[in-house]
């Protein structure tokens, strides 16, 4: 059995899909471990590191990912400067295991069944117990709502926690976080270890509890419709309900100095939560953090991947926050690897895809030239159908 780490392409990614330690154990167990050229440079783990934890050091991408059984990626497959796509290198029958944005993309998952490959997808595996080691959406967007408030701790003119100084006493920031899954729970937890006044909101009243258990005040909109998706995430709610909650927090944007937004839908263009009106009554010198930039944004007035400062307010829509922290995001997303590849390896240390286990089920997207996951078979149709010239 063997296992390939390839090298990231994507501008601006840095994290790398297994670090030394990892490897070290895998071969312990068994496994071959081929690792690209620098694939681990920009997370600060050298080749010589890898080599001594057992890995074969490759240069030649074209025989790394053609030779491999089971390719770990962090970011989809790209095309490469050549021109050529890095699908094209894959062998028929191996296993790909990457973040693939097979809803927001579908058109590599299309190319990866054409490619006959077994393509498991990061972002699909299920919010369940079991499934909790594997779950790196989970594991990413924990470094991402940390690294979000130190961004706007940063960029606040102000001090984040209350100081009683000889020139007098300093009021604590006012930090208001939208959105209450993973990366909103670790934006609490840091912003209140910070010192500041932390209020939150969901539109799923059950994290209530959580939030107030790390500290923050919970602003709860009643809403006459359910709330929660599949897995737990938040769901797409309503015109009426989406009027009904910009009232209700409209009041909270105003009065804080920091906002936080995390929400956002897989596959679709992020909700609108903070409007330009909303913007225009905040304090001079607030800080908007909108984690949601890459998929368009929660604040009306964000400019993916730029700092802009609009009516006064500095409004930050950071992309791939989490390969800012390259160390432990490549360290956490290696266990998830781990974790699931433990599924389709047996005692044997062959490959054995399992449908029937429900969390491959749900995370294979490609397998024998099919598209697996009906949502994906779906976007695609959408795709196309909106591609096609109409007659």
């Amino acid at each position: 059995m063997r296992i390939a780490v390839a090298k990231e392409i994507e501008v601006g990614e840095r994290r790398v899909a297994l670090i030394p330690d990892i490897v070290a154990r895998l071969v312990k167990q068994g496994l071959e471990i081929w690792v690209e050229t620098g694939a681990g440079e920009r997370s600060f783990f050298s080749d010589s590191a890898y080599e001594a934890a057992g890995a074969k050091i490759i240069a030649d991408p074209a025989t790394l990912w053609g030779e491999t059984d089971i390719l770990l990626k962090v970011s989809p497959p790209q095309e490469r400067e050549d021109g050529r796509s890095e699908i094209e290198f894959l062998k028929q029958g191996a296993v790909l295991i990457s973040f693939l944005n097979p809803l927001g993309n579908p058109l590599v998952v299309q190319k990866l069944a054409n490619r006959q490959v077994t393509a498991l997808s990061m972002e699909l595996i299920p919010r369940t117990t079991r499934a909790q080691s594997m779950d790196a959406l989970s594991s990413q967007a924990s470094l991402a709502g940390y690294k979000s408030v130190l961004i706007a701790a940063a960029a606040l003119p102000k001090y984040f926690p209350m100081l009683t100084t000889a020139a007098g006493t300093i009021a604590p920031a006012k930090v208001f976080i939208m959105g209450a899954g993973v990366a909103g729970l670790q934006a609490i937890a840091t912003a209140r270890r910070l010192g500041a006044v932390v209020e939150a909101f969901d539109i799923r009243p059950a994290v209530k509890e959580e939030v107030q258990s790390l500290g923050a005040k919970f602003v709860e909109v009643k809403l006459e419709e359910d709330t929660v998706a599949a897995g737990g995430y938040a769901k797409e709610i309503s015109e009426a309900s989406k009027q009904r909650t910009q009232e209700v927090v409209t009041e909270h944007i105003k009065n804080a100095d920091v906002v936080i937004t995390t929400a956002q839908v897989p596959g679709k263009k992020a909700p609108l939560l903070v409007t330009e009106e909303m913007v225009r009554q905040m304090k001079p010198g607030s800080v908007i953090v909108d984690l949601a930039a890459e998929q368009g944004g929660n604040c009306a007035c964000t400019d993916p991947g730029k700092d802009i400062v609009w009516n006064g307010v500095t409004i930050i829509g950071p992309i791939n926050l989490p390969s800012s922290m390259p160390v432990h995001a490549s360290q956490l997303y290696a266990k998830n690897l781990t974790s699931l590849m433990q599924l389709l390896i047996n005692k044997d240390k062959a490959l054995q895809v399992n449908f029937a286990d429900d969390i491959v089920e749900a995370a294979c997207v490609t397998h024998a030239g099919e598209i697996r996951n009906q949502r994906v078979s779906d976007a695609l149709t959408a795709l196309n159908t909106q591609q096609s010239p109409v007659s």
